[in-house]
Order: structure tokens, then C-alpha cells, then sequence
């Protein structure tokens, strides 16, 4: 750990003599940027913007970070600030003379580790195809990430996703006892939990980007983690997306943003757009995206005898997607539970459409709930509810008072609630309260009042974090 400090340009003497009131700003002050280490799955995908976005807003609040990618993604289209992400990410082939390298120096100095790590990983990742093939690929990979994370003397390593970044994640602290920690988003906690509770048993703590998530985590892993499973829901650049002006269309236009996917439950939408048609509602739809259901889609929007109604338009970049969103009537979220259990957490589009002040018609699915007040921050109705969907399509077309009204309370939640500067701050103080430059004992006053493990904040921690000083600093 000394030899972290020492990397850092900071020892015993530079730390502030209560560590449980210290913060980001603290440590960003002194000579030296605390560093941290992200580790993806994929780097550039663009349907991952808020990974993105939470390095370039964790990179302003001081804290320098290592990007680590287990595969390099070739996009037809990306985002304007990838560019300088991907000059800078590491990206390892599944063999390579570093490859080697790295398991030869940790084959001479900590063989037991080396060995444990593999068998814990292959034997708890074992009975799950996609995960035991998957922890055999990127092995070789994760303990090139150890040694490059140990010689550039990073203080704590974040993977984004519970599934393989876990993984990668875990065998990087048993080689270098770095912390670690990740966050769940989705699927990587829906579908196959494999290995789910190993990691949160080794982690310093775990992140759910919505309470729906860290139930499932805690029903898995047991009641004994729920303290160590930490609720803080992704944020917005409120900065970057301003309340957009109303939309003059002279038709009601309506925008879905995402892949074409069962989850995603586009087929709704269009069964929606059949029922209005048959009302004689007057509208436009764009649905914007790409996957493994667009032949499907295409077929359905035949069938209905939408083609003059509705659109399809392939992946676009970030901002073309704002500027899409900012110039309709509505944003619609239509998902639903997939026939394999998948469901939606909060997903970053509803965010954007709301931060734009757009309203938003969303399912009451997931985590969705605990972003959309129903008839007050937006609409919600049942999955997979055709006549309610169109109900509530039909109901915002015909009033726009209501759209109004709806988009401004979106705008209003979405920066006070999910703010990206806030979000972010919870997660550095987070991490550096779980490093050599704090003590996990401090990490519930470094990130404020408001914020817990728990769904609700708890008495005791409001009290702790008063009697220390703290101010509000996010509302997570």
C-alpha cells in the first residue's frame, strides 16, 4: 500500500488526520491526482454513453482514471470524445508477449495467488458455458491489467458490469490487493448471476444503478451484503443538455431510442401506433436503433400499414440522438421482461428525454418507477399494455398543457435527482475512501447525508453524518 502512496506523490504525511471527513476536493487539492482504474467490456460501444460521460465527469472532479477494455469494439459510428478514450485505453490480444510476461512475473512472485485466482475463477464460473469459457479467455488478459494497474501505482479498480469486468476485477485484487468494486446494471444481474456472490464477498463494496438491482443482488447474495451493495443511480450532464424549447411539429411526433431487442418491446409501440391510427390520431414515429429484431420490426410495420407513420433509423451519434429528442413531442419506453427474465433498470434515454424536458411514456418495469412519477415526472403504464400505451400517447397529443407540464417536472427531477457532477462524486469518494488514501469507515460520511447502501437513508446515518460535519452533497 506505501508503495501506492509513494506512486501517487502522496505518504502518511500528506493524509488528512480524519479520513472520514475527508473528500474529493480534499485530495484533489494536493500535489497529485488520485488514480483510479475502470475496467469495460467493451470500449467504444456506443450504446454505452454513460460510461463515457462518467470518465470524462470523473476525470473533472480530479481523479485520473486508467481505462481497461477486455475487447476493443469496432463501431460504424461514434462519439466525438472517444477519440482521445481510445489513444488512451489499454487493450490486451488474448496472447501476447506482455501477456506472457505477466503471467511469468506473477508465476515467480506470488504463484499461490496466480493459482488460487484461476481456480476460484474456472471452478465458481464452471457449469455456465458463457462464463467458464469467458473467464478462460480474458485470464491471460486480466493479469496483464494486474501488473500494468500495480506498476502505475492506481489505488482502487472499478469494473463496470457484475459479469466478466467483475471477473476481471477480482483476479486484478487477488494478484495486486488493490480494492476493487463494480457496478450492476442489468442484464449482468437479471440473467445469470454466476460467481454474483463471490464478487461482492471480495469487493470493498458493489454498486446497483437502481434499488430493483441491488434486490436481486441481495436476494442472491444474501441479507449479511446488503451494507456492502451501494444504491446510487447514474446521472445526467445537466450542463450539456439543456431544457429544450417545445417542439412546433405539425404533426405529434414520437421518438423511441434503442436496440431492437425483445426488452425493448418496440413491437408495442407499433401495436400502439396501429390502435391510434385506427382512432384517427395524427402522429409521426421514429424509432431509432438497431439489432437482432429489425427484420422483424420492419415486417410488423407492413403489416400494420404504418409505413407512411412510422421510421427507422439506424445508430446515430450521441448528439444527433439530443438534438432527435429535443425536436419530438414524446420519448416512449415500451420495455418489457424478456421471455429470459431480462429487464430494464433505469434506462440513460428516459434520463436524456427528461433532462431535454420532454415528457416521457415509460412501462412500469425494472427500475424505471424510481426515475417516472407517474403524472408527475411522466406517464407510466403496464408492460406490454398496447390500449394503455396508445391511451396515454392519445392523452399527451391532445393536450399540450400536459406536455408542458410534465417535461419541466422531468427536467426539475432529473437535476436534482440524477445529476451526473453528484453521482459521480458519490462514486470518487467512494473509491477513495476504499483505498490506501481512506478507510472504508469514512466512506458513508465522504458521500453525504442523503446517500446509503439502503433504499432509504437510515437514521443512524444521518446522525453519524452530522456529527461529522458533512454537508449535503447529493441526492443519490
Amino acid at each position: 500500500m506505501s508503495a501506492i502512496l509513494h506512486a501517487n506523490g502522496m505518504d502518511s504525511k500528506f493524509r488528512p488526520a480524519d479520513n472520514s471527513t475527508a473528500t474529493v476536493a480534499t485530495y484533489a487539492t494536493r500535489a497529485f491526482r488520485p488514480k483510479v482504474a475502470y475496467i469495460v467490456s467493451r470500449f467504444p460501444k456506443l450504446t454505452e454513453t454513460f460510461v463515457l460521460y462518467e470518465l470524462l465527469e470523473m476525470e473533472r472532479q480530479g481523479v485520473e482514471v486508467e481505462l481497461y477494455s477486455l475487447l476493443r469494439q469496432r463501431e460504424p459510428v461514434t462519439h466525438g470524445e472517444v477519440q482521445d478514450w481510445l489513444e488512451r485505453a489499454h487493450f490486451e490480444p488474448f496472447v501476447s508477449r506482455a501477456v506472457l510476461h505477466a503471467l511469468w512475473y506473477y508465476m515467480r512472485r506470488k504463484p499461490r495467488a496466480l493459482l488460487r485466482s484461476a481456480v476460484h475463477v474456472l471452478g465458481h464460473s464452471w457449469g455456465s458455458t458463457k462464463f467458464f469459457f469467458g473467464a478462460l479467455a480474458i485470464f491471460g488478459k486480466a493479469v496483464r491489467f494486474a501488473y500494468n494497474i500495480e506498476q502505475a501505482g492506481v489505488v482502487h479498480v472499478h469494473a463496470q458490469f457484475a459479469n466478466h469486468p467483475a471477473v476481471a476485477a477480482l483476479i486484478v485484487h487477488r494478484l495486486t490487493d488493490v480494492p476493487f468494486s463494480f457496478t450492476a446494471r442489468g442484464s449482468d444481474v437479471q440473467l445469470d448471476r454466476r460467481m454474483l456472490k463471490q464478487k461482492v464477498e471480495a469487493c470493498s463494496f458493489a454498486i446497483a444503478v437502481c434499488s430493483y438491482n441491488k434486490q436481486l443482488m441481495v436476494e442472491e447474495c444474501g441479507t449479511d451484503m446488503a451494507n456492502k451493495i451501494y444504491v446510487i443511480r447514474g446521472g445526467i450532464d445537466v450542463q450539456k443538455i439543456p431544457a429544450a424549447e417545445p417542439a412546433h411539429n405539425k404533426v405529434f411526433k414520437i421518438i423511441c431510442v434503442g436496440r431492437f431487442e425483445e426488452v425493448k418491446g418496440q413491437r408495442y409501440l407499433l401495436e400502439a401506433c396501429r390502435l391510434l391510427r385506427s382512432r384517427g390520431v395524427q402522429f409521426d414515429c421514429e424509432l431509432i436503433g438497431q439489432g437482432p429484431m429489425l427484420s422483424q420490426v420492419k415486417r410488423q410495420i407492413v403489416a400494420a400499414g404504418l409505413e407512411g407513420r412510422v421510421q427507422i433509423s439506424g445508430f446515430r451519434p450521441y448528439w444527433e440522438i439530443i438534438r432527435a429528442i429535443a425536436g419530438s413531442d414524446v420519448l416512449v419506453v415500451p420495455t418489457v421482461r424478456s421471455s429470459g427474465g431480462q429487464c430494464e433498470g433505469i434506462p440513460n434515454v428516459l434520463k436524456e428525454a427528461m433532462a431535454s424536458a420532454r415528457p416521457v411514456v415509460g412501462s412500469a418495469s425494472g427500475g424505471i418507477p424510481e426515475l417516472v412519477e407517474d403524472g408527475v415526472s411522466g406517464l407510466l403504464v403496464p408492460p406490454g399494455d398496447t390500449v394503455a400505451l396508445a391511451d396515454a400517447l392519445q392523452k399527451l397529443q391532445q393536450n399540450p398543457e400536459l406536455r408542458a407540464r410534465l417535461g419541466s417536472a422531468g427536467r426539475e427531477k432529473i437535476v436534482r435527482d440524477f445529476n451526473l457532477a453528484r453521482s459521480t462524486s458519490a462514486r470518487a469518494r467512494l473509491f477513495l475512501a476504499h483505498s490506501p488514501l481512506g478507510t472504508p469507515a469514512g466512506a458513508r460520511a465522504l458521500a453525504g447525508p442523503e446517500f446509503s447502501t439502503n433504499v432509504c437513508c437510515s437514521t443512524a446515518w444521518r446522525d453519524e453524518a452530522e456529527e461529522s460535519g458533512q454537508t449535503v452533497s447529493a441526492r443519490l
